[in-house]
């Protein structure tokens, strides 16, 4: 996709406008004029088709949630409104468990999570009731870890539990994998921007390294004071932390990993380099680390990345994963 400021960022504010509208506001109805009523919407937990199943999906999480706020952090896009575009878009959220829902009972915990949602934006046309942009294809990774842990539960608990609640592991509801996807009309991977290929070939040495390496590519592309968001609500800094990756690698030593899609954006106003990254890892649960101890489960992990580049390297860098979705895979095929 071509980018020119002024229009990637006429689109970043579409995208702001219309969570706040939709969420904050509580106007779910009007997804049936920001969405396509054919919308392919990817998490790690599922796969789900249609505008009507995402409103539905929508109040339900505004009723469990019903204070929730929407901060828009960071909007990482490429194109335009008016010839389509690409957005993902980064948001804290915090609220108050105030009614019952996926997460069980009401606990009345104030929660406080992330959010990444990539999103395909085409051009409105003249029945889709005047919106700037119609979104057609979604994929979005929710911090479910770091809710589990502020109401009352580990990510593995709350696996176990969402499988008894679906009738066991023969009838309960597997989480997503490229075999379970459903092809939408989006086919681009980004841009070509340097912050988004820097960031790429960060993570595929940071991701196919040997670990006794980890380190030194570590201390070779991060910022000594880089901070590190990690699911579960994790915030740390420094080479240590970025060494998070090593407990991620570890589970899964044998997997492969492939960069999925790539935005890059270098001359923001305002704002350093950056770039959005969704990845993957296939393969199977074959090692100790994140996870526990190894049980042979074939996994397929969803992530999307965020990176803001500084004078010295990788200075803050926001990962996403659903811990969930991954323990209900190990679960179900262990």
């Amino acid at each position: 996709m071509t980018d020119n400021n002024s229009d990637t960022a006429a689109l970043a504010d579409f995208i702001l406008r219309i969570t706040h509208e939709i969420w904050e506001q509580k106007q779910a109805e009007t997804l049936r004029h920001y969405y396509d009523p054919q919308i392919v919407v990817r998490s790690p937990m599922s796969v789900v088709v249609g505008n009507e199943a995402v409103i539905e999906q929508t109040r339900a999480t505004q009723t469990e949630f019903p204070d929730r706020e929407l901060l828009g952090e960071d909007v990482i896009a490429c194109g335009s409104l008016a010839a389509g575009g690409f957005s993902s878009h980064r948001i804290l959220s915090t609220a108050t468990h105030g009614g019952d829902g996926d997460f069980g009972a009401a606990t009345g915990r104030r929660v406080r999570y992330r959010v990444i949602a990539d999103c395909h934006v085409r051009p409105a046309g003249d029945n889709d009731g005047g919106a700037d942009g119609v979104i057609d294809d979604e994929w979005l990774v929710r911090d479910f870890g770091a809710i589990c842990r502020q109401t009352g539960s580990s990510p593995r608990e709350f696996a176990e539990a969402l499988i008894r609640r679906e009738g066991g592991r023969e009838t309960a509801a597997r989480p997503f994998t490229p075999a379970s996807d459903r092809a939408g009309p989006y086919r681009g991977a980004g841009n070509d921007d340097p912050a988004g290929v820097r960031y790429v070939e960060i993570l595929k040495r940071v991701m196919t390294c040997d670990p006794a390496a980890l380190s030194d590519v570590v201390e070779d592309e991060y910022d000594r004071a880089a901070e590190l968001f990690w699911p579960g609500g994790v915030v740390d800094s420094g080479y240590a932390a970025a060494r998070l990756w090593g407990g991620l690698r570890a589970s899964f030593p044998g997997a492969t990993f492939a960069p999925r899609h790539c935005v890059g954006r270098s001359a923001d106003f305002g704002m350093s380099p950056r770039a959005a990254v969704r990845w993957s890892l296939d393969g199977e649960h074959s090692g100790d680390g994140l996870f526990g101890k190894p049980t042979g489960a074939a996994v397929h992990l969803m992530g999307i990345s965020h990176a803001e580049f500084g004078p010295r390297g990788l200075r803050r860098e926001y990962v996403l994963f659903d811990e969930v979705a991954v323990w209900k895979q190990i679960l179900l095929g262990a």
